[in-house]
């Protein structure tokens, strides 16, 4: 029994020894580095057909001569919600601005006030010449003025519709004259939280002038649920050419307090049935035809 135990205390050891005596595994590789491509850099800016969609453009410089291939971008910020990548499948050559559209997400906002803005970067998949693709990410300059627009515009908004819903009533009349035609319906508020509403005005767009029958518009009180306001819509533009390139036209800005606080802006949009229904009442307003 003495010699079994020996033996077995003996191929212990050995095993025990050769162990120590192995190398170890291999230390995984680091990671490319995430520094964008030398002379490559970006920066952010928004058309006028950027805001109904909730786009804006990544604007990106290459003062080198090797084109960069761009195979998808993502905005990464605090400030808003961060959408999965958006496809770019774009190659870009030495350019001083080639945009690069991206859909960003809703404003990160607070209840009780305007949040400042945060550092942003775009983080991007990109292949530099016969280089193997790899993760970059591109620091924004902070604050940038568009990302501090943006997150202004629609945290202002937030703090009226939190208390109540903003939007354009369902039923609409065509009335007036042909050579005077108008369109009458109404903008509908609907209790969400509580507090005091009230509208003070309704603005236009770059295509149809707002009347409202009253200035303001109305007061959504404590304890009320609903309120309508009765409105009327004019053709701001007569021109065929004119509602075919319509970037803002269904863009209408509506000032509004809560608790008699400071005046906030709302932009309300009709639904798409909506839309295409001013549009024909427009057509037959300005004698344009089908």
């Amino acid at each position: 029994m003495r010699r079994v135990k020996r033996k077995t205390l003996i191929f212990a050891m050995a095993v025990i020894v050769a162990g120590c005596g192995s190398p170890g595994p291999a230390a995984p590789a680091a990671p490319p580095p995430t520094s964008p491509p030398a002379g490559v850099s970006v920066s952010l800016a928004q058309y006028r057909s950027d805001e109904a969609v909730h786009a804006l453009q990544v604007a990106v410089r290459n003062t080198g001569e090797t084109p960069v291939y761009f195979a998808d971008i993502q905005l990464v910020t605090p400030s808003f919600k961060t959408l999965p990548p958006a496809r770019a499948d774009a190659v870009i050559r030495k350019t001083e601005r080639t945009d690069l559209p991206l859909v960003y997400g809703a404003a990160n906002c607070s209840p009780d006030g305007l949040p400042p803005v945060r550092p942003a970067t775009v983080v991007a998949h990109v292949r530099t010449g016969s280089e193997q693709p790899r993760k970059v990410v591109f620091t924004v300059p902070h604050p940038d003025p568009l990302l501090t627009r943006l997150l202004r515009d629609e945290c202002a908004a937030h703090l009226v519709t939190q208390r109540a819903d903003i939007a354009f009533g369902t039923e609409w009349t065509e009335a007036g004259p042909e050579s005077d035609l108008v369109i009458r319906g109404s903008l509908v508020l609907t209790r969400r939280g509580p507090g005091v509403v009230t509208v003070n005005d309704m603005g236009g767009t770059t295509h149809y002038i707002v009347t409202p029958r009253t200035r303001p518009l109305g007061t959504l009180r404590a304890g009320e649920s609903r309120l309508e306001a009765p409105i009327e819509l004019s053709p701001g533009i007569c021109s065929g050419h004119g509602f075919a390139e319509a970037k803002k036209a269904f863009l209408f800005p509506v000032r509004a307090s809560v608790d008699g606080g400071e005046e906030r802006v709302v932009i309300v949009t009709p639904p798409k049935p909506l839309q295409d229904r001013f549009l024909r009442y427009a057509q037959r307003a300005c004698h344009l035809g089908g």
